[in-house]
């Protein structure tokens, strides 16, 4: 049994829907009630009396600032902090927080990236509250979740458009639903699980590790004896070092009200997850940011670094946010659940097909909403899901749909089974669908797993794709269904309409081994988009589908597309110009004196000896090589980094990067990595992949 005091201390960081429902008087408690359910508007009575509550509440648990939280398009949050205590005019301090301060803000913001939607001199940006999302306490100060809108209204974060979008899906689906027979529903709202991967050393070896300082993953760093061939780490016992730094980490989440519901081992070794509860999608977004600023956080307390780069360390498992995604509906049913016979459930074929012809229609976005230039090193390696996007259903539901599609029999009997493999347990259901971890998108029995996500990244984009692609399937759908009266013709139509989505769809559909490289072969026979890099992908953001789609949508606006396609590039540009510089000066202030270091100890201890052999004159031979080769491959550096300064188009500019400034960097890697091994341990003194993962965990 739970003890009290931690159940009390449950969220108690956070002005939540029962703090509301204690604090605010019944008739605001219920306009807010209203709102939230789509239902009515918030006036600035309603605002004042929720703002004076919040205010009480933050003042009691220590608050003596409050915050407009949120999200830029860095990828991070934002906040700037202002004090509840103002001066009277007899000059007495007084504890003030309006309604009007709790809806908007404006923040000196404009040096923020806006992809050319204002220029730098235009600094106003406003802050609109996210009534929807709670607000919460860190560190003394009441963080409002809010959006950041230009003077013109224009979007200039990542909360925004996941709140249209949001929105979308719900009078979409809403639509579809009540179409189906099912008229009491009022509204839908998608689900997030978003499964955080991460990675853990000691902050001293951080410290001495400059790549890791300024581009948060090693630049260079020579395969160890011992990696992960054993699996030895995964799902092992979590080392004590750890287990404290989890215990500080849930003890911060569990006051933010945050149910961090699984931790372990991951595959590779220092590598750790967190999952907690699912949530609806804008809460989970929010709390997987707060989520990667209290591992950060608590990291430091414990001496250690958390390392939240797709792939801090080569030749080793990288770090993903898988993104568990459903669609509920106000009463709770789950759109996506099969239910006890799933090929009698008109409502589930509909949804499952609406979810294939969204995926294969739009490849290209999922994959740039996925990545950013970390993940480059990851999708398509051991652990990472193809760039190629496919979605596994399992045999059983794939079954259904192409009896379907064939015009068969449809039956509940094929694949689906109970077993027990133990004897003495009691009846375990089958579950529909296996687990396949090679696939970008796997249908897993009441949800799909999308398992692209890069770990450092937001996860609003991806599920503003992930929503806004739902939501035009299902509009389409529900413009083919309406004009039908009786519910037996809406369901014939509704298989006639789920039977040619599987006819044009299908190639979408894949269950084997996504890792493969037949499958590279196989996709390129089926016509699917294999996009080799972050960079490539930024273009479809300003396709005419993808404009079509989020203008109709009403969810960004054909200059606020080119914009978001203007920042990626320049910031993809920026990621890359930054681990150039990085590796030309480690190499150039560390690697090459420790080079010459090495060469004097080997010709002072060759002199000392009078002695020559064939193994000492190889090494010579070996690092002088190094040293050239690397001082060439500089020099190619600057000059290929020189030529590119006059192009003006970013996207073509980082597509050039990705494909001669990113191979000089891996020349340049390579030579280090195999100096490494040859290296004398007494002169290489910059922790090596053995120190950083294996030692003081």
């Amino acid at each position: 049994m739970l003890d009290k005091n931690l159940i009390e201390d449950f969220g108690s960081m956070v002005f939540s829907e029962k703090l509301m429902e204690e604090r605010l008087p019944n008739p605001v408690y219920r306009k807010w009630k209203q709102t939230v359910a789509y239902e009515g508007t918030l006036d600035r009575q309603t605002a004042d009396a929720i703002a004076h509550a919040m205010k009480r509440w933050a003042c009691e648990n220590g608050a003596t600032h409050f915050t407009h939280w949120f999200q830029p398009m860095t990828g991070s949050t934002a906040q700037k902090h202002d004090a509840f205590i103002e001066p009277s005019e007899t000059g007495e301090p007084l504890l003030r927080f309006s309604g009007k301060s709790l809806i908007k803000g404006e923040p000196d913001a404009s040096s923020f990236p806006s992809g050319g939607l204002r220029a730098t001199f235009e600094a106003r940006g406003y802050t609109y509250w996210d009534f929807k999302s709670p607000a919460f306490i860190r560190d003394g100060v009441l963080c409002i979740p809010s959006v950041f809108v230009s003077y013109n209204g224009e979007s200039l974060d990542k909360k925004s458009p996941l709140l249209k979008s949001i929105d979308a899906l719900n009078k979409a689906s809403t639509r579809v639903v009540n179409i189906l027979g099912d008229k009491d529903v009022k509204y839908c709202y998608p689900v997030v699980g978003l499964e955080q991967e991460y990675f853990l050393i000691d902050k001293e070896y951080y410290d001495s590790r400059l790549d890791l300082i300024l581009c948060n993953r090693t630049l260079f760093g020579a395969i160890p004896s011992k990696a992960q061939e054993l699996d030895d780490h995964y799902f092992g016992s979590i080392p004590s070092r750890v287990h404290e730094f989890m215990k500080d980490v849930n003890n911060e989440l569990w006051k933010l009200g945050i149910y961090a519901k699984a931790e372990h081992n991951e595959v590779a070794p220092g590598q750790f997850e967190l999952a907690p509860i699912f949530s609806n999608a804008n809460i989970a977004v929010d709390q997987n940011q707060i989520i990667m600023d209290v591992l950060k956080e608590c990291a430091k307390k414990h001496n250690l670094a958390c390392l939240l780069h797709e792939k801090p360390f080569d030749h080793i498992n990288g770090s993903g946010k898988h993104n568990n995604f459903s669609i509920m509906t106000d009463d709770g049913q789950n759109l996506f659940s099969p239910g006890d016979k799933p090929a009698e459930n008109i409502r589930f074929l509909v949804y499952i097909c609406a979810f294939i012809k969204a995926i294969d229609t739009y490849p290209e976005l999922l994959r740039m909403s996925a990545s950013n230039a970390g993940n480059d090193h990851r999708l398509g390696a051991n652990e990472a899901p193809p760039a190629i996007i496919s979605i596994y259903l399992g045999n059983y539901i794939e079954n259904i749909l192409y009896s379907i599609y064939k015009d068969k029999k449809i039956t509940d009997k094929d694949e689906k089974k109970d077993f027990n493999p133990i004897n003495g347990l009691s009846y375990i259901p089958h579950d529909n669908a296996d687990r396949n971890r090679t696939s970008p998108l796997a249908f897993t029995g009441n949800k799909f797993e999308f398992r692209m996500l890069g770990s450092s990244q937001s996860a609003a984009i991806p599920n503003v794709v992930l929503n806004s692609i739902m939501a035009e399937s299902l509009n389409e759908i529900a413009d083919q269904l309406e004009g039908f009266k009786y519910l037996q013709d809406i369901r014939d139509k509704a298989m006639l309409i789920c039977k040619n989505i599987i006819k044009e769809h299908k190639r979408i559909i894949f269950s084997g081994d996504g890792y493969s490289s037949e499958w590279i072969k196989e996709a390129a026979r089926r016509g699917l988009a294999n996009i080799p890099s972050f960079i490539e992908s930024v273009s479809s953001l300003i396709e005419p589908k993808a404009i079509k789609l989020f203008t109709s949508l009403n969810i960004f606006s054909e200059k606020e597309l080119y914009a978001r396609e203007e920042i990626l590039s320049e910031q993809y540009i920026k990621t890359i110009l930054i681990e150039a510089k990085t590796l030309k000066r480690i190499a150039n202030n560390q690697i090459i004196p420790l080079m010459i270091n090495d060469l004097q100890n080997i010709a002072k201890t060759q002199s000392l000896l009078k002695i020559k052999n064939k193994y000492i004159s190889e090494k010579i031979n070996k690092i002088s090589t190094f040293i050239d080769d690397i001082s060439e491959q500089i020099t190619i550096l600057d000059e290929t980094i020189s030529s590119l300064e006059s192009y003006k188009d970013n996207f073509e500019k980082g597509k050039k990067y990705y494909y001669e400034i990113c191979p000089i960097l891996e020349k340049i890697r390579s030579t280090i990595d195999e100096y490494e091994t040859i290296a004398d341990i007494n002169i290489y003194n910059i922790p090596t992949y053995s120190d950083m993962l294996f030692k003081k965990l």
